[in-house]
């Protein structure tokens, strides 16, 4: 076959083929419009709040600092697998090359393990404003902010990395048909022809790693928060405070929520629909809701938003 080759006298797959959504050719026409809807949002958004930030000298600080890169992340996230769904919604053979499939992996992963790390750097952020005010400005320094941003960015990369890795020593005889609109590392275990158990080991670790115990370092940052707050005697205090901490708190819980419930249907054996449809809120509504979530009643943004209003009226 075309999409195999022989190799150490065994049949090597060079080609997957990506079902995504096409068992519901009824809507697919509804399908496509809706995901290009979204994909062209979540970037204007995405893309407009990253812009915003850099251009506003007023949003120059931490946590800004951190949502900028939040929406960096979840721009090349989208990316990594809306436009190569779109693509095949009107074509007849949805294939993708083991090259392409291995990459897009690799650059989902990174970012998925990359954006949980930052919300745990956010959730210090948030945690030394209210627990240390009148040291925060000393206590996330730039540099200090910077590196933070890179050690997500970097144990994304790394995590991702022996992922990618355990799946290369992997070998692939057919069949060669992933249930899912992108290639997610359960699906290729699933149709791996060789023994998985390191690949699946591998894949536990990183989940635990970046999945509970990031979660874990979250809530204990926030639990200081909350007895830090209970502590402020004045109602308008206390509300100032949570309201600092509204954003990012939504934003957790959209991340982790969404996450959790891919994860539980796919070890539960439920359909494949299921798992793809959960998948969606996972990979495409999270990056659409992010930037709404930080703008939506953020006075702050609203400022700078006014800001470059006034001064692309002086031009």
């Amino acid at each position: 076959m075309e999409a195999m080759t022989e190799r150490k006298n065994i049949t090597e797959i060079t080609k997957f083929i990506l079902l995504g959504f096409s068992d519901f050719p009824q809507i697919t026409v509804l399908l496509f419009v809706i995901f290009l809807t979204i994909y062209i949002t979540t970037l204007t958004w995405n893309l407009s709040l990253f812009v915003l930030i850099r251009l506003d000298a007023h949003l120059h600080t931490p946590m800004y600092f951190f949502l900028s890169n939040l929406s960096f992340i979840d721009i090349c996230y989208i990316t990594t697998t809306i436009p190569n769904m779109l693509s095949n919604f009107f074509q007849k053979e949805q294939y993708i090359s083991f090259v392409g499939c291995i990459v897009q992996y690799f650059i989902f992963s990174t970012m998925g393990l990359s954006e949980s790390c930052l919300m745990t750097a956010m959730a210090y952020d948030r945690y030394a404003a209210i627990c240390n005010p009148l040291l925060y400005s000393s206590i996330m320094s730039p540099t200090l902010c910077a590196r933070m941003a890179m050690g997500s960015y970097t144990a994304g990369l790394i995590g991702s990395l022996s992922q990618v890795c355990a799946l290369l020593q992997l070998h692939f005889c057919g069949p060669n048909v992933i249930r899912h609109f992108f290639c997610d590392m359960p699906q290729l275990l699933n149709l791996s022809c060789t023994d998985t158990s390191y690949a699946q080991v591998v894949l536990a670790i990183a989940t635990i790693l970046f999945g509970p115990t990031n979660g874990l370092a979250i809530m204990v940052s926030y639990g200081y928060i909350f007895l830090s707050i209970m502590k402020i005697t004045s109602a308008k205090g206390r509300s100032k405070a949570l309201n600092t901490c509204a954003s990012h708190l939504t934003a957790v819980f959209l991340f982790y929520t969404s996450s959790a419930f891919v994860y539980l249907s796919s070890s539960s054996g439920g359909s494949s629909s299921l798992h793809r449809f959960a998948s969606v809120f996972y990979t495409v509504m999270t990056p659409l809701l992010n930037p709404l979530v930080y703008s939506l009643r953020n006075k702050e943004i609203r400022d700078a938003i006014k800001r470059l209003q006034r001064k692309m009226k002086c031009f």
